[in-house]
């Protein structure tokens, strides 16, 4: 996914609570910072979430094939032998 956060910054209209956005004014806070990383954040979480959703089934079938056939470099991969394998090899 390309970097989401840097982009460029565009204007819209946004309806908020009046009170919490009078407390958030009276806080210092800067609005349309805290909006932005957190829409940014909801946008990300949510566009992992489908991915992972999209790619179930492909997921399943790449782990059901390494269970099966084991990954190309477990013959190297010495320290995850048992230790009578270790002192064999």
């Amino acid at each position: 996914m390309r970097s989401i956060r840097n982009a460029p910054k565009r204007p819209i209209n946004l309806s908020l609570n009046a009170k919490v956005l009078d407390m958030a004014k009276e806080m210092g806070m800067n609005i349309s910072q805290t909006v932005d990383a957190l829409l940014t954040e909801e946008v990300l979480k949510q566009h992992w979430a489908r991915w992972q959703q999209d790619n179930a089934q492909a997921i399943t079938d790449y782990n059901a094939r390494i269970e099966r056939e084991g990954l190309f470099s477990d013959r190297y991969r010495t320290f995850m032998r048992p230790p009578a394998d270790r002192d064999a090899a």
